[in-house]
């Protein structure tokens, strides 16, 4: 039974980042115990924090019997078959797979935070996010709309409704 929901961040600016995505949620809608309920249009952003080309990002609904722990796992191994590589912190990336919400826990473990600890701070999440939710809740935040004029400064280009 798939009775847990996950929010997953989705964003790549190395080689073919708009491909890199798409393939990224073929990938995980085809893996069990994973359903993707629905996803994001693509966004073009720049780099924050990081360098390299301007980011493809999106925003992923998805249902699974995993727990957060093991959704993280697949993710990193994910991240890890797209040939992502951490030479240094916030390095350009093939891939990058951010578990943002799981149900709503909250909590913060040696490997794992709940919520992404930076999600309301990120235009690439948050636009993107309440696109596919308009009215969800960061546990221990509030209402991720809220927080859209406060990253309003932060590049960010819609770009088109994601296709397979």
């Amino acid at each position: 039974m798939l009775d847990n929901t996950a929010y997953i961040g989705l964003g790549a600016n190395l080689g073919n980042a708009l491909q890199q995505v798409r393939a990224a949620v073929d990938i995980l809608d085809h893996l069990d115990p994973i359903q993707i309920d629905s996803v994001s249009s693509l966004y073009r952003t720049a780099p924050i924090d990081s360098s390299g080309d301007d980011y493809i990002n999106a925003v992923a609904r998805l249902s699974t019997s995993l727990d957060a722990d093991q959704l993280l796992d697949v993710l990193l191994q994910v991240e890890r078959d797209f040939g992502r590589k951490r030479p240094y912190y916030n390095a350009p990336r093939t891939l990058d797979l951010d578990l943002l919400l799981f149900n709503d826990e909250q909590r913060t473990t040696h490997c794992l935070t709940l919520p992404h600890p930076r999600m309301h701070e990120r235009a690439f999440v948050l636009f993107p996010l309440t696109e596919i939710s308009p009215d969800i809740v960061i546990p221990g935040k509030g209402y991720a709309k809220g927080f859209l004029d406060l990253v309003s400064s932060q590049q960010i280009l819609r770009l088109q409704p994601f296709s397979p």
